[in-house]
């Protein structure tokens, strides 16, 4: 189909222009934010014929015979409906169904995001409640949950109580529920830091739409008193005898009172709760409130106070908005997601309160906990910790999945409303931390062997970097080595301090002042017996050891007082490598450095090399490499499968890389005969089975190959760009190969999570030194 219309050209606007940001952003390069990907292949007939007709009748007859196997042959039990009838959108009112779809879809993207789930987001013409209640009940054999959304109250509160009498599966209303279980996880955090107890404190509402009954219906359950309880609306005080929009929803909140409007109830109150209107909150009213005052203007997008004005009238206010500019936002994403992650994972037949208040408890404590390095990235400034700038975690926290989704399920469970309960929790855990990580099953190995090992002492050249400090607290939290710091320790101070991170200098971890070391002389002799004849004079030994802090690194490895070393956050690799060159040097029988890169997609793993440090290698290192990788790829307990990447496929050109490829190929079958390997072959060949045997029949590789072998480094450093790039995959390493102790250089892009990745990996090196490696010739 075309169109008439003009269509502006695809370059992005202005970046002062949030509206058209925002048109360019949901127009290019396609319209919305979704679309749906096959599971399953379907490159052949036979696929197809699995897929539809006639294989598809075997599953469907299993279903029918037992309902609960469409959580085991669909995708069901992991498929959530977002549906909205657009009565109530955000900040826009009743804007129709259609005009509500770019907020649906973005609830799905978040859905998919932050916890996995699949979302089909439904927009419904049915303004009145029997057409939704009939609409959305009808739905049920497609999904494992409803989330409805923007429905405007009073009637949403009916929809819901129907769907849930008549539905088999969770039914949640994000705006009552995901409001209200993050306000009342800001509550217990609040009140804990005021020293008060939520069955004395005088709580204080603009607002009684369905977010605010529904927080006030929780902070019940928590054991708030309804008499102590004081709602207003746009009619003013909710208050007994009134007849003006009244329900039974706010009646049970009416109080016995003369008091009519909100500057006559403040008196005293220790928790304002708005979500009604900008301005509703004088500043003047503020001062009337009790000690410590949790205020939370909730409105949006201009709260009911602004938190300079709030603060301004009270500084010992802990403040909460709906805004991401402020400190504690409240923002939904920090709970739907994982609510409905447990609720699938076990087979919830609802959402019930326990499972919500389960969620509620999980968020408040892992607000007291360190701030990740994943959340820390979301700010700009100082890093945030628990106080009353920090009552609730940054929805950014990759921790919220693993905190929320295990206490609903579990809670699920202990009320008798999941299906499929969770039967190892501890492998549900590892199952999220995969999700979380995306390296957790392919680490596995590695941190379980880097644990079980005596710990090791794990030197780190840039030991002020944010990344590093992250990582070395992680590193001390799981017990899997013990870290040291290169750095001048009044920056380290500094910069833990301001990073919320709690760990401490020369009482946790060690310190190595470059400045100021007693063992410097000591070093200096070394490394100059070390490189005193490689243009290195005395002076400009000096100046390096008290400067270079890799070379202070690897001579603490070579001398004994650091099992392994980590530099490269910061400068080129090269030069970090001629230091460990130099100092540490290479295990006795291999010939050349070499690197190792892991990436992992939904794919799976594979392995790259060499991807960072040989430019061409020789046919000989091209064989020492592949062996060197194959014994690097079995620390991961991972039976490697190489081929020998080449433009040629089995001999169809004979170009000087391709006859590399294949003496390489005959010098690692000598050296390694029980290695899986193959080649010289195409990338398409090594990652498909039946390209390569279509190009050769008896080819000793099976399968997949997990270890992609490069004539040289453009060619592995270009495919590893790529594919990270193209398969949205998590890159580990560069594992270094070949040194004779253990040591790597990391990429300056790196996470702290990168960090603690080849930091695991040192440890077991230093723990499980692999038997020498002799040159293959």
């Amino acid at each position: 189909m075309t169109s008439n219309t003009s269509q502006p050209s695809p370059s992005t606007p202005a970046s002062g222009d949030l509206d058209e940001q925002a048109l360019f952003f949901h127009r290019y390069p396609r319209p919305g934010k979704l679309e749906i990907q096959a599971t399953k292949p379907l490159g052949n007939q036979r696929d197809l014929a699995l897929a539809y007709s006639p294989g598809v009748a075997a599953p469907c007859l299993a279903i029918r015979d037992n309902p609960e196997m469409a959580a085991e042959y669909t995708a069901r039990a992991n498929l959530v409906a977002v549906i909205s009838n657009g009565s109530a959108v955000l900040g826009l009112g009743n804007i129709g169904p259609l005009a509500s779809k770019p907020v649906m879809e973005g609830k799905a993207v978040l859905f998919k995001k932050f916890a996995g789930i699949d979302v089909f987001d439904i927009e419904i013409d049915a303004p009145g409640i029997e057409a939704m209640v009939s609409t959305v009940a009808a739905l049920e054999p497609t999904f494992g949950g409803i989330n409805l959304e923007d429905i405007k109250a009073p009637e949403c509160f009916e929809v819901e109580r129907r769907l849930r009498e008549k539905m088999n599966i969770p039914v949640f209303h994000d705006d009552q529920h995901g409001t209200a279980i993050i306000v009342a996880a800001a509550v217990v955090n609040g009140l804990e830091l005021a020293g008060k107890s939520i069955e004395d404190v005088k709580i204080v509402t603009s607002g009684a739409g369905a977010a605010a009954l529904a927080c006030l219906h929780l902070l019940v359950s928590l054991g708030a008193k309804k008499e102590n309880i004081w709602v207003h609306d746009i009619e003013g005080l909710v208050y007994d005898g009134r007849n003006t929009l009244m329900d039974e929803w706010k009646e049970g909140y009416a109080q016995k009172s003369d008091k009519r409007v909100l500057s006559e109830s403040i008196d005293g109150a220790d928790v304002f709760l708005g979500l009604s209107a900008a301005g509703v909150l004088k500043p003047e009213l503020l001062a009337r409130m009790a000690p410590k005052p949790l205020i939370m203007a909730l409105a949006n997008p201009t709260p009911e106070i602004m938190p300079e004005l709030a603060r301004e009238a009270r500084p010992d206010a802990m403040i909460c908005t709906g805004r991401s500019d402020f400190p504690n936002q409240v923002n939904n994403v920090l709970c739907f997601p994982y609510i409905f992650r447990g609720a699938l994972d076990c087979g919830a037949r609802t959402i019930n309160e326990e499972m919500k208040m389960a969620a509620v408890k999980a968020i408040a404590a892992l607000a007291r906990e360190e701030v990740s390095d994943v959340a820390a990235r979301a700010y700009t400034g100082e890093t945030p910790v628990f106080g009353p700038d920090y009552l609730i975690p940054s929805p950014f926290d990759p921790r919220l999945i693993l905190r929320i989704a295990p206490a609903v399920a579990k809670a699920a469970e202990e009320t008798g409303v999941a299906a499929r309960p969770i039967q190892d929790f501890e492998a549900y855990l590892d199952q999220l931390n995969r999700f979380v990580w995306r390296s957790g099953f392919v680490m596995k190995p590695i941190f379980a062997a880097a644990k079980d090992a005596e710990k090791k002492r794990v030197i780190f050249a840039e030991g002020e970097d944010e990344r590093v400090l992250r990582a070395a607290q992680v590193l001390l939290e799981e017990k899997t080595a013990t870290p040291i710091l290169i750095g001048r320790p009044s920056v380290i101070e500094a910069r833990l301090k301001r990073f919320g991170i709690r760990i401490r200098p020369n009482v946790d971890f060690a310190v190595v002042n470059p400045e100021d070391d007693p063992r410097y002389r000591d070093y200096v002799d070394d490394y100059f017996a070390l490189v005193g004849r490689n243009g290195i004079n005395p002076e400009a030994a000096r100046t390096i050891v008290r400067t270079n802090n890799t070379v202070i690194g690897a001579l603490s490895v070579k001398r004994g007082e650091a099992d392994a070393l980590i530099c490269g956050a910061e400068g080129r690799f090269d030069r970090h490598l001629r230091d460990i060159n130099q100092i540490i040097g290479k295990r006795k029988g291999v010939c050349a450095f070499s690197s190792l890169s892991l990436i992992i997609s939904q794919r799976g793993a594979v392995f790259f090399t060499d991807t960072f440090v040989n430019y061409n290698p020789t046919a000989q290192e091209v064989a020492e490499i592949t062996v060197l990788a194959a014994e690097e790829i079995r620390r991961f307990g991972i039976a490697p499968k190489a081929a020998l990447i080449c433009h040629s496929n089995f001999g169809s050109r004979n170009s000087e890389s391709a006859t590399k490829m294949r003496e390489a190929l005959s010098l690692v079958r000598k050296r390694a005969p029980d290695l899986e390997v193959d080649g010289e072959m195409q990338a398409g060949s090594a990652l498909s089975e039946m390209l390569r045997k279509r190009a050769m029949p008896d080819s000793s590789l099976t399968g997949e190959a997990n270890l992609l072998i490069f004539p040289n480094l453009d060619a592995a450093n270009i495919s590893l760009g790529i594919a990270r790039t193209m398969m949205d995959a998590l890159h580990v390493g560069p594992i270094l190969l070949g040194a004779a102790l253990p040591a790597h250089i990391l990429s300056p892009s790196v996470s702290s999570r990168g960090v603690v990745n080849l930091a695991a990996l040192a440890v077991v090196e230093a723990s499980q030194p692999e038997p020498l490696a002799v040159m293959v010739r």
